[in-house]
């Protein structure tokens, strides 16, 4: 197995030993938006999910859980950042939701960040590319509660598929979940941004747009550790 990261990267957190406490705090939520199919395939990975994002149906559930919605026509995703520590002036959203990303480097490693759980803030530049291929974040300020950080990562827990939470410390009191999304012909960049955690609303926001990026991945090739 080739070493991981290769280049700097933050500490990954360790799992937390209360995971029957978590699983417990688990509810079934049936959340259904109106005319979304993933239609994942293995042998066709590229050009995003089908159907339609009920935009509309999310927007009433994060206005209701206290947080805002942005949609933000996603930008062309070009490897044009060479250096992963660098920001892009072209990014639309604060968090990013698509744009100009790092690429891979010469050999095709480390053109994302390593899906997972950070302490340390991860280069935004890496993670534009992670969801590009289909991948939802979870950041977090400087000032959210630890019990909210809490409850996220227990969200976290159960949705480490695709997945990237790590701290960003500019967000404040505020955490943010962020996507880039294809509806056929229409590109759009996905960003939530609340002060308590709402579990419904973020269920919401990860059936409705994870895993339908431009590039997508097979969820199988999304698991947490990997690249």
């Amino acid at each position: 197995m080739a070493d991981k990261p290769r280049v700097k990267a933050p500490k990954q957190r360790t799992a937390s030993t209360d995971d029957s406490a978590r699983r417990r705090r688990m509810l079934t939520i049936a959340v259904v938006v109106g005319g979304l199919v993933l239609g994942f395939a293995a042998d066709h990975p590229k050009g995003g999910g089908g159907g339609k994002t009920d935009v509309a149906g999310l927007r009433t559930a994060f206005k209701d859980a206290g947080c805002t919605l942005q949609v933000a026509p996603a930008l062309k995703g070009a490897h044009s950042i060479t250096d992963p520590s660098k920001t892009s002036p072209k990014w639309n959203t604060d968090p990013p939701t698509s744009g100009p990303h790092y690429g891979f480097n010469p050999n095709g490693t480390v053109g994302t960040v390593i899906w997972g759980a950070y302490d340390q803030e991860v280069e935004l530049a890496r993670l534009v590319h992670n969801l590009e291929h289909g991948g939802v974040y979870i950041l977090y300020g400087k000032d959210v509660p630890d019990a909210t950080v809490q409850q996220l990562r227990a969200f976290y827990d159960d949705h480490k598929t695709g997945t990237v939470m790590a701290p960003l410390d500019r967000l404040g009191d505020k955490f943010a979940l962020g996507a880039w999304v294809v509806d056929g012909d229409t590109h759009n960049g996905f960003l939530a941004k609340c002060t308590k955690f709402d579990e419904g609303a973020a269920s919401t926001f990860f059936r409705s747009l994870q895993f339908r990026g431009p590039e997508r991945f097979d969820p199988g090739q999304l698991q947490p550790g990997g690249q």
